[in-house]
This record gives C-alpha cells, sequence and structure tokens, in this order.
C-alpha cells in the first residue's frame, strides 16, 4: 500500500477511534455520574470529580484529533497521549477486583490497553516511511 494510502487510513482510524473520549467525555461532563448510570448521582464530591475526569476525557479525544493533519509529524505528541490514555486503562482495571465490569467498560478497557497502543504503532509506522526511516 502506499504511504499516502496508508496515512489516509490512519488518519481516519485517528478521527473515528477519538469520537469515542470526545463523546463520552461531553456525556460526562453534561450528564455527570448518570451518564454511568450511577446511583451516587447525590454526591457533589463523586458529581464533580466525575465531571472533571470527563474534562480530561474530551481533552484527550480532541487532542488526538489535532493529530491528524499531519499525523506523520506528531509522533511524540501521539506518544504522550497513548501513554496518558494506557495509564488510565491500567487504572481502570483496578475495577476488575470487584467484579466483571459492564460491556461499556470493557470497551474502554480495549480502546484503552489495545486499540491505542497498535494506533500508536500505526502511526510510527506511517511516520517512518513518510521521512525515509
Amino acid at each position: 500500500m502506499p504511504p499516502s494510502a496508508e496515512r489516509r487510513l490512519l488518519q481516519a482510524a485517528v478521527a473515528t477511534g477519538a469520537l469515542v473520549p470526545v463523546l463520552a467525555g461531553l456525556a460526562g461532563i453534561l450528564l455527570g455520574p448518570r451518564f454511568a448510570d450511577s446511583a451516587a448521582v447525590a454526591d457533589l464530591a463523586l458529581d464533580s470529580h466525575f465531571r472533571y475526569l470527563s474534562g480530561l476525557l474530551l481533552g484527550v479525544g480532541l487532542a488526538f484529533w489535532s493529530t491528524v493533519p499531519g499525523i506523520e509529524r506528531h509522533g511524540a505528541r501521539f506518544r504522550l497521549l497513548t501513554l496518558i490514555v494506557v495509564i488510565g486503562g491500567l487504572a481502570r482495571l483496578g475495577a476488575l477486583t470487584a467484579g466483571v465490569p459492564p460491556i461499556p467498560m470493557l470497551a474502554g478497557l480495549t480502546m484503552e490497553l489495545i486499540a491505542t497502543p497498535l494506533l500508536c504503532l500505526w502511526q510510527a509506522r506511517v511516520a517512518n516511511a513518510f521521512h525515509g526511516n
């Protein structure tokens, strides 16, 4: 596959994948813990913390979107964002001690610990193809 075609596929994958944190972040900001169907909606500290973390999630998604134009030039940013996402996924693994999480949480873990690192490796491959390394 020509580097330019692979680049366009990567751009599409990152743009699509970043929809997850952007939409989940916005929903968490707007709905608070109700977004997760939490019974603890009345807890102001939980609500504040949930909305703050949702804002961070939104920011991560927007930052990934910022890499799409010229994606082959944004390796350092892409790696940093991937590290942040993987650390969050590893932290989320702690929830497994409480039992089997719901499907949306398992999907989040899959994005955090599998899909995002694979996209990062793909970004490096595309960057190497464009920079002749």
